[in-house]
């Protein structure tokens, strides 16, 4: 039984898995995109999500901090262009985003041996998915019921006062 093992080991030694990853991760970073089986896209979103968080904290932190992630990212990525692409390009793009970067479609079944595939993709860079939607307003969870009937309360009592001086102020001029 495998109770409490959250490591999809892919039937591959750790290194095989751990090279396999990182060659898949700098292929997503380069292409933003990749097709896979659904257990290796399960596994590269494991693996990719941190890296991307850790590169978006670099803009928010010193440069020391900048350093010590991006040799994080080169420890388990192993290639510089990558992870240049992903402190640069990348981590403006997903700058707003609080998490969930990827997105995995499943495609259905290869035809060789019948596995499951799936298309494993940077959500921010896919302009089929985002051309529709427009940018969200952030909203407020406050009733705004509440508010408008204050607010008609004040108004029509600011407008009777108002009158009432305006009557006061007409009457004096008479005099």
């Amino acid at each position: 039984m495998r109770h409490g093992k959250k490591v999809n080991h892919l039937g591959r030694k750790s290194a095989h898995r751990k090279a396999m990853l990182a060659n898949m991760a700098c292929s997503l970073i380069e292409h933003k995109r990749i097709n896979t089986t659904v257990a290796k896209a399960k596994a590269l979103k494991q693996f990719i999500e941190p890296l991307i968080t850790k590169s978006k904290a670099e803009n928010n932190q010193t440069t020391e901090k900048g350093t010590h992630n991006r040799r994080i990212a080169f420890k388990n990525l192993r290639d510089k262009y990558a992870v240049t692409e992903l402190f640069g390009s990348v981590s403006d793009k997903v700058g707003t985003r609080p998490g969930g970067y990827t997105r995995i479609i499943k495609l259905g079944n290869r035809l060789g041996d019948n596995a499951d595939m799936a298309m494993i993709e940077l959500v921010d860079y896919n302009e089929i998915y985002n051309a529709g939607k427009t940018a969200k307003k952030k909203t407020t969870r406050r009733s705004r019921r509440g508010k408008k009937a204050d607010e008609t309360v004040v108004d029509k009592a600011t407008e009777n006062v108002v009158e009432e001086a305006v009557e006061e102020v007409t009457e004096e001029i008479r005099t």
